[in-house]
């Protein structure tokens, strides 16, 4: 099978962002004899028709040469502010600008030196990088400086996988030298509405049967699954990834008795569509978080710890996605509860952005309403009135602090509306609680003496 793609077809497709870096990392390349092509998901997106995200590019240097310089080239070719980060081991370098990101690359081949490894890297040829990949419609490459058409370059026949809808590896051992490739599939499958070829399913078997997925570090697993939740924004469904891993027998395989409860499904699904059409507008948002505190809800403690270790979740966020269930239950049944905004607004504020969704993709309809409103409209809202306005009413510390909470709850409520109305309650909070407490020292003044009186009388007899 054989497509050719003009070069203004290309560029047209292309982010419009990443357009004049794209150009000017041809040029430089050009200027030295070695010539770019966009290589792997770009070509695969852009033969579907699907909009491209990531642009990936690849010098090749012209015949005779034995390598070339991507730094320099990345370097030669940034704009003014941009940001050059090279990763030697790897030789890759991304170029990093305002409103874009370009990884490029030499070409590459590579090797193993144990199942579950990181590669190692030394130039090789085009059709060797393309060869190392995880899957065939992933291994396409098409040069960008053709004056005229140019023909896709597709030494796997991952035009023709393309066209099946199937995503199969490029050898038999594919899944031992990397077993990330399966979440990498788990994730592509669905977004792409393809489904895993059959020789990729034995490769697979082949690769769980041996434990290859055993020697994969926590780190590495992570950030796969964290793809898992975040591609949830170009239209994956963070349920349907993990439906795939657990039906291929790779959760299990990842941490023993992991699985994904049927309990899951509904909430990681609105999870999904929660990060694809936001409801509200977030602050910094961990998609991944929010995912885990859901995925492992259900499972037993000890299994969410576990899961939690072997994932190489750190810091806070373990205690905090361990206790989520306990949080969940408590913060849903008072959320359920709370009469008007500002008991809302009370149970909610100092909540961060994945507790926030974790809540919503958990809460019946009626609460999901009330979490929505929170955070797209309530949680902006100003006091009219700060603490250096009360300060004249003699309040500091903890008490001025309640005042603040009560006066906001007050204002999302519509007890009060502008700051005139906000001083007025507050003088009259303090009037009151004043009046309460003259009250109580009076209750108890005259109960001491009482039984001073009392006691006097005792002596005296």
């Amino acid at each position: 099978m054989s497509v050719e793609l003009g070069r203004d077809e290309i560029l047209q497709h292309l982010p419009i962002e990443t357009l004049e870096s794209v150009e000017s990392v041809v040029a430089e390349a050009e200027r030295i004899g070695a010539r770019v092509l966009l290589v792997g998901g770009p070509v695969r997106d852009l033969l579907l028709h699907r909009p491209i995200r990531d642009v990936d590019l690849l010098i090749e240097p012209e015949a005779g040469r034995s390598g070339v310089d991507v730094g320099a080239i990345a370097r030669a070719a940034a704009a003014e502010g941009a940001r050059v980060v090279e990763h030697s081991r790897f030789g890759t370098v991304r170029l990093e600008a305002a409103a874009c990101t370009i990884d490029i690359a030499h070409a590459r081949r590579e090797c193993y030196e144990r199942p579950g490894a990181l590669p190692q890297v030394e130039p090789g040829t085009l059709e060797e990088d393309l060869l190392r990949r995880d899957f065939t419609v992933n291994a396409l490459a098409v040069p960008l400086g053709c004056a005229g058409p140019c023909v896709v370059i597709d030494p796997a026949n991952g035009l023709r996988d393309l066209a099946d809808r199937r995503l199969r590896v490029l050898h038999p051992r594919s899944f031992h030298d990397d077993p990330t490739r399966a979440l990498r599939a788990a994730r592509l499958a669905p977004r792409l509405g393809f489904s895993l070829a059959r020789d990729a399913r034995s490769a697979l078997r082949g690769a769980l049967r041996d434990g290859a997925f055993g020697a994969v570090s926590g780190d590495r697993l992570r950030r796969e699954i964290e793809k898992c939740f975040s591609d949830a924004a170009i239209g994956l469904d963070p349920a349907s990834a993990l439906r795939q891993l657990a039906d291929w027998h790779v959760l299990p395989a990842l941490e023993p008795g992991l699985g994904l409860p049927r309990e899951s499904l509904t909430a990681l699904r609105r999870l999904g569509r929660a990060i694809a059409h936001p409801l509200w507008r977030t602050g910094r948002f961990r998609p991944w978080v929010s995912g885990l505190d859901l995925w492992l809800a259900p499972q037993s403690p000890a299994l969410r710890r576990r899961t939690l270790r072997r994932f190489s979740v750190r810091g806070d966020w373990v205690k905090r996605i361990a206790d989520f269930p306990a949080l969940r239950d408590k913060r849903l049944a008072a959320l359920e509860a709370a009469r008007g905004r500002g008991a809302v607004d009370a149970l909610l504020t100092g909540s961060d952005e994945e507790e926030v969704h974790a809540l919503y993709c958990s809460a019946p309809p009626a609460v999901q309403r009330r979490i929505v409103r929170w955070a797209a409209e309530d949680r902006a809202r100003r006091l009219p009135v700060s603490g250096h306005d009360l300060l004249a009413l003699g309040l500091s510390g903890p008490a001025l602090g309640r005042l603040l909470g009560r006066i906001r709850a007050a204002l999302l409520d519509g007890e009060v509306a502008n700051r005139e109305e906000a001083i007025a309650l507050a003088e009259e909070i303090v009037r009151s609680r004043a009046r309460g407490t003259r009250r109580a020292a009076k209750k108890k003044a005259p109960a001491k003496r009482s039984a001073g009186g009392r006691r006097k009388a005792t002596r005296r007899g």
